[in-house]
């Protein structure tokens, strides 16, 4: 899966081809092209709920100036609010606004958004969705109903330890072979309880 070109979601689902042509109309990806936007988090996964936001990730090294760039573009949206801090040492400016029936955050920091941590839990997420299959995919999607954030319902329904968020990083350079055989182990431990 090519999570760098929105076009798959074209041939989504109905909400999945909403949010193209909502982002579309904003202008989001051509607006803020240069700053390599990426549509992340569970709408691109198909296991979003209705309180989903739309996530979009980039690669900001100039936060007054970004912030400038989302004023400009999004500040007369619905409820828009913009705010910055430093996580970690590293700054982080974040924009959230309604439109077109969606929410959504647009997030910047300086790193490549394929490095970033919404970009990796996606990618490892698609893959353990690709591996497990639709039963998964279900499953965690009514878990996600049920309060649980994306994450922490990955590691309920997969029973990973530890700090989900850590862990599904941790997993994120797994080769799929691992990741197979480690799911096929899990699915076969649940067969015997």
């Amino acid at each position: 899966m090519n999570f760098l070109n929105l076009d798959y979601l074209q041939q989504g689902t109905d909400r999945q081809q909403r949010a193209y042509r909502v982002i579309q109309e904003l202008q989001i990806m051509q607006r803020l092209a240069e700053y390599q936007p990426v549509l992340a988090g569970t709408i691109p996964l198909n296991i979003d709920i209705p309180a989903s936001d739309l996530d979009i990730i980039c690669e900001v090294y100039d936060a007054e100036v970004f912030a400038l760039v989302l004023d400009r573009h999004f500040g007369t949206c619905d409820e828009y609010s913009r705010s910055g801090r430093v996580v970690a040492g590293v700054p982080r400016m974040v924009a959230n606004f309604s439109y077109g029936g969606f929410w959504f955050e647009i997030f910047g920091q300086p790193l490549p958004v394929t490095k970033q941590n919404a970009y990796r839990h996606m990618v490892i997420e698609h893959r353990l969705l690709e591996i497990a299959g639709a039963q998964a995919l279900q499953a965690i999607r009514q878990l996600k109903t049920n309060g649980l954030k994306t994450e922490p319902a990955f590691a309920e329904y997969f029973g990973l330890a530890g700090d989900p968020y850590q862990t599904l990083l941790d997993m994120a350079d797994w080769e799929d072979t691992r990741l197979d055989s480690w799911i096929r182990e899990k699915e076969g431990r649940d067969k015997r309880k």
